[in-house]
């Protein structure tokens, strides 16, 4: 017997709703601009109402946020279930895929959305906001992964920084390519730069190092 809780009906359209309204929303804003499209465009194109919209998101900016949040849940989301005796470069590749593959899979819609993103100082801001989030969670994963306290050991934050940084150039290179830049590729390359210092991971504690001297 499954213990899996029971979606209902209500939160199925619920989520239906919100996911037809971030479509709409995030397509609209990457075709004509942030500044450009109104709520009521938005609405109009998703076929709901402005109440239906305000009840889902507070603003235009909320819909991007509420992506990026989604992005972020899949790359933890990803690491955790991988196996707990692989690399860390490896585990890690595997997670940052996750977005990138998603992105690579419906090209044209999603080159458009990173760059909105990228190219609008005020949704880049929020899009850095986020990774400070997203940090904080790879590096509690990975402490727990490899039994390492992440408030003393540095490898934790360090290693999540890296993997995000190599997120964040490959993002980068696939939008100022307009996806002639191949995305698997490009998360090869960068995780092979990285991947000796991921793979060295910090077995002693600071106290403990110290003691030794």
């Amino acid at each position: 017997m499954s213990t899996r809780p029971e979606v209902s009906l209500a939160q199925r359209k619920r989520q239906l709703v919100s996911d037809e309204l971030t479509e709409a929303a995030l397509q609209l804003l990457a075709l004509k601009g942030f500044d450009v499209v109104t709520i009521d465009e938005i609405v109009t194109t998703a076929g709901v109402s402005k109440r239906t919209f305000f009840r889902y998101f507070a603003s235009k900016e909320d819909v991007v946020v509420q992506f990026l949040t989604d992005m972020g849940t899949g790359i933890h989301a990803e690491l955790a279930a991988r196996p707990s005796k692989e690399r860390p470069s490896v585990a890690l590749k595997h997670a940052v895929w996750v977005p990138i593959a998603a992105c690579a899979d419906h090209s044209d819609r999603a080159l458009r959305v990173v760059q909105l993103i990228l190219r609008t100082p005020a949704l880049h801001a929020r899009f850095l906001e986020r990774q400070a989030q997203w940090r904080d969670d790879l590096t509690a994963e990975l402490a727990r992964r490899l039994g390492l306290d992440p408030a003393t050991g540095l490898y934790p934050q360090l290693a999540a920084g890296m993997a995000l940084t190599a997120f964040n150039t490959v993002l980068q290179r696939w939008s100022d390519s307009d996806s002639a830049e191949d995305p698997a590729e490009l998360t090869d390359r960068a995780f092979a730069v990285i991947a000796p210092a991921l793979d060295v991971v910090e077995t002693a504690s600071p106290l403990r190092t110290r003691a030794s001297r």
